[in-house]
Formats: C-alpha cells, structure tokens, sequence
C-alpha cells in the first residue's frame, strides 16, 4: 500500500493561468515551476486557507503565492490561480464567486 507521498497526483492548470504564467518573467516562471513540482511531491505542503477560501491551499513562492485544491478521490490537484501575494486572496475570492 502506497502512503499518500508515494501516491501520483495529476495537476491541473486551467487556460487562463496557463497563459497568465507565460507573460511572467523568465526566472519568476522557473521559481514557479519549481513550486507546482513542490505540491506535485506533497500536495500538503501549502498553507490550509480558512473561512472563505477554505478547503483551498497557498503555496508561497517568493513574492508570489499558487492557490490550489486538492482532490484526494481524484488524485488530481487543480491549480485556482497565481499571483502576487498583495492581491491573490482578494482576487481568488473574487473568482470563486463567480463559478
């Protein structure tokens, strides 16, 4: 039996953060591939957010945060969004109110 470190994730990235990290500054991109590798290796590591963001996790990347959900069932994470740490959780709060 595998422990959940050992299990195989699949991750997620929707269009529109796809394209938002292509605009990104070459080493701000690499700092962030590095970070997606980091939550793809123990999808627990980033910050449980609360109240309503909750279930929702933020990974830190120098100034920058991932804010993504873990689907244990699935085996998938998927990637909510990237950005600044300034405005990402007002903006991410934002988004979700519309799905």
């Amino acid at each position: 039996m595998m422990t959940p470190a050992e299990e195989k994730f699949i991750l997620r990235v929707p269009d529109d953060v796809a394209s938002l990290l292509k605009k990104l500054h070459p080493v701000i991109k690499s700092h962030i591939r590095s970070g997606l590798r980091g939550i793809l290796k123990d999808p627990h590591s980033g910050k449980a957010l609360k109240d309503e963001l909750k279930g929702l996790r933020s990974y830190r990347v120098k100034r920058y945060r991932i804010i993504y959900r873990v689907r244990l069932d699935r085996h998938q994470i998927d990637i909510i969004t990237i950005g600044p740490r300034k405005i990402i959780y007002e903006e991410t709060f934002r988004n979700l109110k519309k799905i």
